[in-house]
């Protein structure tokens, strides 16, 4: 299945001079070529903005800011951009071309990464990142698809789509750039990021290079933003027993939520990290992950002791490209592993292994000149026939390519009258063709027909319902109660749109359910709690009675506050949270004898206090003679203090 063949750049020549010979990855903001420049005779990545996005002027603003803020750092660690130029509708950047894998496949096949090649990876990026800072650059989009490993063994940070100045990052309107499971606190809550959010980043991109998953796990993004705001990102030790304990505290200190806590930018944590590496030992750092322990690997872990160079592999960009820009298809030349105590089948390993002391030292001089450092990987030479996959639905199709060795490269997802709708209706390599041990597969999955009849489910508890809507080939949408007299709680009223109408596959329904009939919440304020417990139960209410009680004008053991406002609407089975009273609190009464009573009045009503004046009919004086409460003692809050006024 050649992507490329229906392509109408592929074979044009774009601005006279960058000939286009394959389409590479395509995203919902531009797509990526493999070119050749043919004046420089060099193949090179060329990202052409969607034609339909070039009259936007904010997304061909970013495009420029891409080119002229990573041409401005010059890092060998940066995937670099060498021009930026317009052809008739297409907008494009030229940049490097570079053969090898991502971070995010090397997780995808190892899983969790020794110390010492976790840091081999994240050092270079730290120093890529380090430059960009200095330079006044954000990224804002770190993560392990963003970080590349060439065959030639160098790390590179790539697409800066995202790239901010930092003496210009504002807070942003309406959305949140940047990947949910990387995100700062700062990030999610105002949208203002600077080199710290980076740093956060590469704290938990260490986090899942040390145990091979992220920190925070959820089934929505909202979930995940949720845990980033009020959890901290857990120790990887807690996941992996045994990792040295500095390692917990570089992470802690990367990942620490509030960014005053955290290195102010990338090159003070590569230097965090290069102080810790010094006091590791080489058994710390050549610890076997669990994984590669345990004996439960993957069939291609059992036959290999190699990392894939992921042919085409994508790699997802903040502006919803999936680059590929640095991906090459050239052959790998195998390099042996080092010897080590880990053994072959340990994990990535350093070609020029880095040591503590002298060699560190270089290392790190290295770093901070802007000269990189890299990792080598080998390329696996084993082949195997890729299953016959057809009519199988797609979690069937992903474990036989699994138990084959075999990954999934992408999904393309097609309408067909002959396969049932999530069934697969066609593989590339097919059923039967011979494929690297170690390779992955293009699965194109069925939509099923292009029009479908949205079912009626009026009445179908909201369950029922949503597996209907999806069972169709329809997508639940949001789901809307209110309240009802005449369908039952939790069932379903009606669908927009309604039952019987025609809509394209994945349509979201939304959906309407009944809260049951509504029922006026009364007013217990006041009220023993079991006298209010009793009143809303009879009106088929729950109660809560919370945990803590507050001071409050209404007596000890009465109702101070209720969650629901009397008055309000509620649904049978709705939950009412009743606080107790511990009465008014005691303050002390201040003393006023001897002031004029509006000053004695203001001096009582400032301590809670409400006043009563009592002044005899014939009086010439306006001082106050005495008081209910004499000055000194407590009183409750908000109790009444009675002022005399001096007769004649």
């Amino acid at each position: 299945m050649d992507t490329t063949l229906d392509d109408p750049l592929v074979g044009q020549t774009l601005d006279g001079r960058y000939r286009i010979d394959a389409r590479i990855a395509a995203g919902g903001m531009a797509t990526v070529y493999r070119a050749l420049d043919t004046r420089l005779d060099r193949v090179l990545a060329l990202k052409v903005m969607h034609p339909a996005l070039a009259a936007d002027g904010a997304f061909v603003d970013r495009f420029i800011r891409e080119a002229k803020s990573v041409a401005r750092l010059a890092h060998p660690n940066v995937v670099a951009v060498f021009d930026q130029g317009t052809d008739g509708p297409y907008t494009y950047l030229a940049m490097e071309y570079v053969s090898g894998c991502t971070l995010r496949d090397v997780l995808r096949e190892r899983g969790a990464l020794q110390p010492r090649a976790a840091l081999d990876i994240l050092e270079p990026v730290l120093a890529a990142l380090g430059a960009a800072h200095r330079a006044g650059f954000v990224h804002r989009d770190m993560k392990p698809e963003n970080v590349l490993i060439g065959d030639d063994g160098r790390v590179k940070v790539a697409d800066f789509g995202l790239v901010r100045s930092v003496d210009t990052v504002t807070s942003t309107t309406g959305a949140v750039l940047g990947t949910v499971s990387y995100l700062a606190p700062e990030q999610i809550e105002s949208g203002v990021a600077d080199t710290r959010v980076d740093v956060y980043a590469c704290g938990v991109v260490l986090y899942e290079m040390l145990t091979g998953g992220k920190p925070h796990a959820g089934g929505t993004p909202a979930q995940v933003l949720y845990q980033h705001l009020h959890e901290d990102v857990p120790p990887p030790s807690a996941a992996v027993p045994g990792l040295p304990g500095a390692l917990d505290g570089i992470v802690a200190q990367a990942a620490a939520r509030s960014p005053e806590l955290r290195p102010f930018d990338a090159a003070a944590l590569l230097g965090v990290v290069l102080a810790v590496r010094a006091e590791l030992s080489d058994a710390e750092l050549d610890a076997v992950p669990p994984q590669a322990l345990s004996g439960e690997r993957s069939a291609a872990e059992d036959r290999t002791s190699v990392i894939p160079r992921m042919v085409g592999a994508r790699q997802g960009g903040g502006d919803g490209v999936e680059h590929t820009s640095v991906l090459a298809s050239a052959p790998v030349a195998p390099h042996p592993d080092p010897p080590g105590p880990a053994g072959p089948v340990a994990g990535p390993r350093p070609a020029g292994r880095v040591r503590r002391g002298p060699l560190l030292v270089v290392a790190a001089v290295l770093l901070a000149l802007g000269l990189g450092t890299g990792v080598w990987y080998i390329s696996a030479g084993q082949f195997t026939k890729v299953p016959n996959l057809l009519g199988k639905s797609e979690a069937e199709a992903r474990s036989e390519l699994s138990a084959a060795g075999l990954g999934v490269k992408r999904v393309e997802r097609k309408f067909s009258e002959a396969f049932e709708r999530g069934t697969v209706m066609a593989s590339d390599p097919g059923g039967g063709k011979r494929i690297r041990g170690n390779g992955a597969v293009v699965l194109t999955v069925s939509r099923g027909p292009q029009v479908v009849v949205v079912p009626d489910v009026k009445g179908r508890p909201l369950d029922d319902a949503k597996a209907e809507l999806t069972k169709s080939g329809l997508a639940p949408g949001i789901v809307n109660e209110v309240f009802s007299q005449d369908v039952a709680k939790g069932a379903v009223i009606g669908t927009d749109p309604e039952g019987g109408q025609k809509r394209a596959p994945d349509t979201a329904v939304a959906i309407t359910v009944s809260k049951g009939r509504p029922v006026q919440v009364p007013n217990v304020a006041a009220r023993p709690v079991e006298q209010a417990r009793t009143a809303l139960q009879d009106l088929g209410l729950k109660v809560e009675v919370a945990a803590e009680q507050v001071n409050s004008p209404v007596p000890a053991g009465t109702v101070a506050n209720q969650s629901l406002s009397a008055g309000a609407q509620a649904a049978a089975g709705d939950t009412v949270v009743l606080t107790v009273s511990k009465g008014p609190r005691l303050v002390p009464v201040p003393n006023v004898t001897g002031q004029e009573a509006d000053a004695a009045r203001r001096t009582l009503e400032a301590a809670g206090f409400k006043v009563r004046v009592e002044k005899p009919l014939i009086s010439f004086s306006n001082t106050v003679d005495a008081q209910s409460v004499p000055g000194g003692q407590n009183a409750p809050e908000g109790s009444t203090v009675v002022l005399r006024i001096k007769g004649l």
